[in-house]
């Protein structure tokens, strides 16, 4: 059996394949200059072709119009993600040819359909002999919205009747595959209608970018056998799979078009000076460019899913959030490149228009949102139900690699039902350690409490993937967050750059939980511009004297030891002056003032350092080297604050609240919480994505902080929501009973203002991308 790793490189090599050979053609061929010249203006003659028949030929001989087409029925037979590869180039390039209407929804409708008729069809559409229209008025198939009907009339013969108000493309086409109704036929029907038969009239209506649609009206247009491509049962499904395919490529051409006038936009910002400088210099300008980038992340996301495992709900995720996307970033090249941005000589007006051409198609956003809340339900983001349905013993070791996930899933939750506190399920606060302790010493017994590290410290040795998998299972049953620094960062951190007596002499406390540790980072003048903390440690014989101030060291006051980030060069430049030091938080000098938050917890604490006497072998790695171990902790932390399941877990606030008031029956609010569910569910994509690079032992990309960026700010607006949403009771600042249960209404919205600075502040954290990510100048 053929290796996976060697399966997805395969893959993954023809994919590139296809993307390379399909920017090669578009650019060569004439890129934007094609789009440009087939265009029709105001008043211009109509009808006028929209593409070139010499290009739609030499598209079909290069394959890409059967991609989806069975290699037995004469096409390509790639697959949806193919598809989907070669849509992103058209839409980078503007492409004028119908690929998704034809490529995709025609081809789908006729290789899917039994008939001889569809069959010959086929054919000429994958040789490019015949140019195969679709009229996109399919979703009326679902709401029984049909206006087409097909009748056997008295003279022995079918006719069509109706109208079919979005048929694409317009010019040039031999005609159009149309849904319609049977008055006395079994079910529904696909017919083809071909463009000069009698009985047709065609009305061409021009769309923003230049191209038409066609408004077809049928008068009795008489359908010979070969006419009717399927009829019966089978259609509804066969027009369902066709509007799931139609939905994805179209994402495809809208992410294309976004990434790519994305990418002029900062081209332009980079080279444009004004007051002596490039605006793309200026902040604002900046953090608008990141907020559009992070949109174009959560689009390829929610794609890279649905070509991967198609599915109704994906395939409307990816057209919403790749719709979305596209706007934003049309939008903002059109501002940010000024006034000529409002002209046709600007580039980006083309694609601008060209992604508000492609907006309605598949269906609106509304419409999209109300179908997808439908196929959900309303515990869209719900996270999975409690279970016990493990039989026999807990393995405190085991070949966790070899284990199903979803054993190892059911295990821990089985475990987490039979031995975690109940009463200590989705606290609002961060719990103490005097709450907690019990917990952590249970997890210790069993070996659990590690399961990162390797078993040769006493860890659970967990591969990358079981390690998500495991998080996923503790946040989804609401288990609180010990202080855990001492496993997540200062284990990792002795391992790496440690040495043999520290490890020997921190690791077995820190597991058996005799160690308390927390982190000394923050400083009040460097929170996120952390290198340029100025607490001081002169190092005197053995020992380093530490003075200064940390802030915001959370539970400060349940630790026995805290890491600090102390400068032991001033003359260095600010990150080369950086040692990373451990102290026992009792040693003399030390002063801890636990700080009051918004909810009015004690989760934060000032330390005070007075002459603290820190041992020099206390020191991590080498001195003034520390920034590079702190750097490799704040992506982790990144990625654990970009975990969805804060957002998921608000949001079922939220319903709960909708429900049990009844406002999930106003249209109003159903609207909102079908949005924030969209961008919790996107969020979970968004955080596969990254979590598939710890998956594959990788380092996290610098673009994590847009994970860290989304997952707070969907957090807050949750929170947001059930404030506006909860009446009267949203004044309470105790737990409010809701149902059966209680709900502290306000928790959402104080802890995701706090998670929004956690990290490195979001603002800051737009600061570092646009430099680091978009390039764009300082």
């Amino acid at each position: 059996m053929q290796d996976t790793h060697d399966t997805q490189a395969e893959d993954a090599a023809l994919l590139a394949a296809i993307e390379d050979s399909a920017e090669t053609f578009l650019r060569e061929r004439g890129g934007l200059a094609v789009p440009r010249r087939q265009r029709a203006f105001e008043g211009d003659a109509l009808p006028k072709a929209e593409f070139d028949k010499k290009d739609w030929q030499e598209i079909a001989r290069l394959g890409w119009i059967g991609v989806l087409v069975p290699s037995e029925q004469g096409g390509l037979g790639l697959g949806i993600e193919s598809a989907q590869a070669l849509a992103r180039k058209m839409g980078r390039w503007l492409a004028p040819e119908p690929f998704t209407v034809t490529a995709g929804v025609a081809s789908t409708l006729l290789a899917g359909a039994p008939s001889a008729a569809a069959c010959e069809l086929l054919e000429a559409l994958v040789s490019g002999e015949r140019i195969v229209g679709v009229s996109l008025d399919l979703e009326g198939l679902a709401s029984g919205n049909v206006q087409c009907s097909v009748a056997n009339c008295t003279d022995g013969v079918r006719r069509l009747t109706g109208v079919a108000s979005y048929a694409v493309p317009a010019d040039p086409s031999d005609g159009w595959l149309i849904v319609a109704q049977g008055e006395d036929v079994v079910g529904p029907a696909i017919v083809f209608v071909g463009a000069a038969e009698k009985g047709v009239t065609i009305e061409r209506l021009r769309e923003a970018d230049g191209r038409c649609r066609a408004r077809l009206v049928f008068d009795g247009v008489v359908l010979q056998a070969h006419s009717v491509i399927a009829e019966g049962d089978t259609v509804t499904a066969l027009v369902n799979q066709a509007v799931q395919v139609g939905r994805i490529l179209c994402a495809a051409e809208l992410l294309g078009a976004a990434e790519r006038v994305q990418e002029l936009t900062i081209e332009h910002l980079t080279q444009r000076r004004q007051f002596g400088k490039a605006i793309g210099s200026f902040q604002v300008l900046q953090h608008r460019c990141v907020d559009v980038r992070t949109q174009i992340e959560l689009a390829r996301a929610c794609l890279g899913e649905a070509a991967a495992q198609p599915s109704e709900i994906g395939a409307i995720r990816a057209k919403l959030r790749a719709c979305r996307a596209a706007m934003e970033a049309g939008l903002a090249a059109v501002h940010l490149h000024g006034a000529m941005g409002t002209t046709d000589e600007c580039d980006v007006g083309l694609y601008f228009k060209r992604i508000l051409s492609l907006a309605p198609r598949f269906g609106n956003e509304r419409a999209l949102q109300a179908r997808w809340l439908e196929r959900v339900g309303e515990s869209a983001g719900e996270h999975q139900q409690d279970g016990d349905e493990w039989i026999g013993e807990f393995a405190q070791t085991a070949d966790w690699d070899a284990m199903p996930e979803d054993q190892f899933r059911r295990m821990l939750r089985a475990f987490l039902a039979r031995n975690y506190p109940k009463h200590l399920r989705h606290m609002p606060r961060r719990v103490h350690w005097d709450e907690i302790g019990d917990w952590y010493r249970c997890l210790s017994r069993q070996g659990w409490i590690a399961p990162a590290w390797p078993v040769a410290h006493g860890g659970m040795g967990l591969p990358a993937a079981k390690q998500l998998a495991w998080f996923d299972e503790f946040e989804s049953y609401g288990v609180a967050r010990a202080p855990d620094q001492g496993i997540l960062m200062v284990g990792p951190v002795l391992m790496q750059f440690g040495n043999a007596q520290q490890q020997e002499r921190f690791l077995p406390k820190i597991l058996s939980g005799e160690h308390i540790w927390c982190q000394g980072y923050s400083e009040p003048n460097a929170g996120s511009d952390l290198a340029s903390l100025r607490t001081e440690a002169v190092l005197e014989e053995d020992n380093f004297v530490v003075n200064g101030q940390k802030i915001w060291t959370t539970l400060a006051q349940d630790a026995t030891h805290i890491f600090l980030l102390v400068r032991t060069d001033k003359a260095a430049r600010q990150q080369a002056g950086i040692s990373f030091l451990l102290c026992d938080i009792t040693t003399p000098g030390i002063t801890v003032r636990p700080i009051r938050d918004l909810a009015g917890h004690s989760e934060f604490c000032e330390v005070f350092f007075d002459q603290v006497h820190v041992p020099l072998d206390n020191l991590v790695g080498k001195l003034n080297e520390g920034w590079t171990i702190a750097k490799a902790l704040l992506g982790f932390e990144r990625l654990h604050i970009g975990s969805p399941k804060h957002a998921q877990h608000a949001l079922g606030h939220l319903r709960s609240l909708g429900q049990l008031s009844g406002l999930m029956h106003d249209p109003a609010f159903r609207a909102s919480y079908a949005e924030l569910a969209l961008d919790v569910a996107d969020l979970s994509s968004l955080y596969t994505h990254y979590g598939d690079y710890v998956r594959r032992g990788q380092r996290l990309p610098a673009s994590v902080s847009m994970l860290k960026i989304w997952a707070t700010e969907t957090w807050q607006r949750i929170g947001l929501a059930i404030t506006r949403h909860a009446g009267n009771a949203a004044a309470l600042a105790d737990a409010v009973s809701i149902g059966e249960g209680s709900m502290h209404l306000l928790a959402p919205l104080y802890n995701a203002s706090a998670a929004k600075i956690y990290g490195g502040s979001n603002e800051v954290q737009r600061n570092i991308l646009a430099r680091t990510v978009l390039e764009l100048p300082a």
